[in-house]
């Protein structure tokens, strides 16, 4: 019998290539040239006084961030990994402390506890949204927690109403990474900003982007204070400036230049476009995806808007008959690289991150040193587990349900956007082929 799909041989739906997604245009070059031109690339010094802010680029940065995002405070830091890391050790955690973070995200996020000698405590995601499940938080705090790290996943806030319930009745300290979601809000209010200290990220395949940078935001002054000493040699510092408070100022170089900051400047004033014209291609591909049997594209929250970061898509291999990573090959054997990212394939992937407990550093607990600390430190009294099934939900994602792709972005067309779809129908249409 003739053989229709791709995979086994058959016309695949598609031949041109996915097109490249690159928001930097004429007003990012001009901006740089402006710098470049200025001869200061650069103006920190990690010394007390004007420059320790940093130049005019990242200081005026800083108050359109703010203004934009309706927050006290931005700090420009030179990636969210580096703005994590700042805000944990703001907040002042420390050895024989825990903090609460998701098992479902990019590993910088839970590894700002571990720079300060603390121990991460995973909990489970929810099935649904993907984002920490308030129930499962609740479960794992002790006298030892201090903090939570929530994650906006894919572009999803988390539940806000539920977890800020949960971190005021403990007395909890809440950073919100939201790295994946600038724009996204819930009931109004930006995601980053619905905790008490918020991470974004410029990272190059992120909405916006500088090559690599971030911001942290907070309304809380001292909060804001303390992440701009860490970010900048916070112990040649507190001195000159008068610092009491000698907690975690042990200080960085988490300082972005004036080149990031002058295209930071530029993106910015792009998002509110990009991010409509993401959630409208989304939209126009999950009305076309839901009428497929065996696949449930997201819901959002309610009460919430969702900046898709990248689209998820749930898997139900009951229906199909057909385990997903076997039906994701050969929806991709009908597609087409994107310009710019050969090497990667079809831009479609299955399961996102291994649960991150199960990484090596967690099944050995070798963290800082050889020695296990911190899980081992004379100060640790907890007895945290990192056994395969301690989160369910996010093993099942991973292992079995979960699937998400990164094609419907600026500046593909309603064209690109179908042969998509029409490489998912014809798939469906004959699975039989792939039984």
């Amino acid at each position: 019998m003739k053989k229709i799909l791709a995979i086994n041989g058959g016309k695949k739906v598609r031949r041109k290539k996915f097109p490249s997604y690159n928001t930097i245009g004429k007003e990012e070059k001009r901006a740089v040239l402006k710098v470049l031109n200025s001869g200061v690339l650069s103006q920190y010094l990690g010394v007390w006084g004007k420059d320790f802010y940093g130049g005019e680029e990242v200081r005026t940065l800083e108050k359109e961030w703010a203004a934009h995002f309706h927050v006290k405070h931005a700090i420009a830091v030179n990636s969210a990994t580096s703005g994590l890391f700042a805000a944990t050790g703001a907040i002042g955690i420390g050895p024989g402390d825990e903090v609460i973070v998701s098992p479902y995200t990019m590993s910088a996020s839970v590894m700002p506890p571990l720079i300060y000698g603390a121990v991460p405590v995973f909990a489970d995601i929810e099935q649904e949204y993907f984002c920490l499940d308030p129930a499962s938080v609740e479960q794992r705090i002790t006298e030892r927690t201090k903090a939570i790290i929530v994650v906006d996943l894919f572009g999803q806030p988390y539940d806000v109403e539920r977890i800020n319930k949960i971190a005021k009745k403990h007395n909890l300290i809440l950073i919100e990474d939201a790295s994946q979601a600038p724009g996204a809000a819930y009931q109004g209010k930006f995601a980053g900003t619905l905790g008490d200290i918020g991470i974004f990220s410029l990272n190059y395949h992120k909405h916006i982007h500088t090559g690599e940078g971030g911001m942290v935001v907070t309304d809380n002054d001292e909060l804001a204070d303390r992440v701009r000493l860490i970010r900048n040699h916070a112990e040649s510092i507190v001195e000159a400036k008068g610092v009491k408070n000698l907690t975690n100022m042990v200080g960085f170089n988490f300082r972005m230049t004036e080149i990031e900051a002058a295209i930071a400047r530029c993106q910015l004033k792009k998002l509110k476009s990009l991010l409509k014209s993401r959630i409208n291609d989304i939209e126009y591909l999950t009305k076309r995806l839901e009428t497929i049997e065996g696949l449930r594209p997201p819901r959002v929250r309610p009460g919430c808007t969702h900046s898709f970061y990248v689209h998820p898509i749930l898997y139900d291999q009951r229906v199909t008959g057909v385990p997903r990573d076997r039906f994701i090959d050969a929806v991709k054997a009908e597609l087409t690289p994107t310009r710019g990212r050969e090497s990667w394939g079809p831009l479609i992937s299955c399961g996102y991150v291994k649960p991150l407990y199960l990484l090596p550093l967690f099944q050995k607990r070798i963290a800082i040193g050889a020695n296990g600390y911190p899980f081992t430190a004379p100060l640790y009294y907890g007895n945290v587990t990192y056994k395969k099934g301690i989160c369910p939900v996010v093993e099942q994602l991973y292992e079995y349900s979960l699937f998400y792709h990164d094609l419907a972005k600026p500046p593909v067309t309603k064209k690109d956007l179908d042969d998509i779809a029409k490489a998912f129908v014809k798939v469906s249409r004959h699975v039989k082929e792939l039984r």
